[in-house]
């Protein structure tokens, strides 16, 4: 007995109160049973020795009427206290699970969720987006703190908007962004990818009575079977530090490399100065 109720509340889904009666059902039509075969070893050898102050037949009868009667009914009712208390505990233990994996400001899923779902995430479709708000310690000086939040939050719901069902999305922790974009074709993750940031820089947040206009930049690494998730986080990080060495409000994906870095700081026509600068700073993200 003790095994049977313990697999019921191991698979017994107790967030849901139909269930906890289902299980103080069955529980009470086990004591009944369980009473039945205890009152059939017992009254036949009580009845045989000639201590029965009745007949057998009404020995047994009135015992299994009183096995239903106050075995099923003192069952039932310790059942359902012991299972509305799992109840309540399923409830709190899913709740902790939650909070445990949410970020509480954003909404979205934290580090550590974000982590495993990328642990998880398998196959050549997809890939990890690093997200960055552009220049946002200057919004905090700005503005304050509080815009600062509202920006983080605003910026949550419009990824969150953004992408499907099938991608991950998470604020992996201060301005930083992290989405696991996965089922497309890579041109079209990194089209939608392109149409979120443009989305972002394209509108104004309000906030404390202020229109923040902000903008983000992203680093795309693209996942697969046999590459280590490690590494591909790095390089979607060395990617968006590209998009920062590259003027901000841009998406750069792993692969344009140092050659367009090069490039695209001649066209944001740096001074000789800041162009050295920037360029150390690029080849040293590269290993170069």
């Amino acid at each position: 007995m003790r095994n049977w109720m313990s697999l019921q509340a191991d698979f017994g889904n107790f967030q849901h109160r139909r269930n906890v009666y289902l299980f103080a059902l069955k529980m009470s039509f086990l004591a009944v049973i369980l009473s039945g075969v205890i009152i059939s070893l017992t009254i036949p050898p009580l009845g045989f020795l000639g201590l029965l102050p009745v007949t057998l037949s009404h020995a047994i009868g009135f015992g299994a009427i009183f096995s239903w009667l106050v075995g099923g009914t003192v069952s039932g009712m310790l059942s359902l206290a012991a299972g509305f208390a799992l109840h309540e505990l399923t409830l709190s233990r899913a709740e902790f699970e939650k909070l445990s994996r949410t970020d509480t400001l954003s909404g979205l899923l934290n580090r550590r969720a974000f982590t495993e779902a990328l642990e998880n995430t398998e196959g050549n479709n997809a890939s990890l987006v690093i997200f960055d708000v552009d220049r946002f310690k200057a919004i905090n000086d700005r503005f304050g703190h509080a815009c600062g939040d509202a920006v983080i939050t605003a910026v949550s719901a419009m990824l969150r908007s953004a992408f499907d069902e099938m991608s991950v999305v998470a604020r992996l922790g201060g301005e930083e962004f992290g989405v696991i974009v996965s089922g497309e074709p890579l041109e079209a993750r990194m089209e939608r990818i392109e149409g979120v940031r443009a989305r972002i820089a394209s509108g104004a947040i309000a906030a404390e009575g202020h229109d923040i206009r902000i903008t983000v930049s992203g680093g795309v690494a693209d996942l697969g079977v046999g590459r280590n998730n490690q590494a591909v986080y790095a390089s979607a990080d060395r990617a968006l530090y590209l998009a920062k060495a590259l003027g901000r409000n841009r998406v750069v994906h792993e692969r344009e490399g140092l050659h367009h870095a090069w490039h695209g700081l001649v066209d944001n026509s740096l001074d000789a100065k800041g162009r050295a600068a920037e360029s150390d700073n690029v080849m040293q993200a590269y290993g170069i």
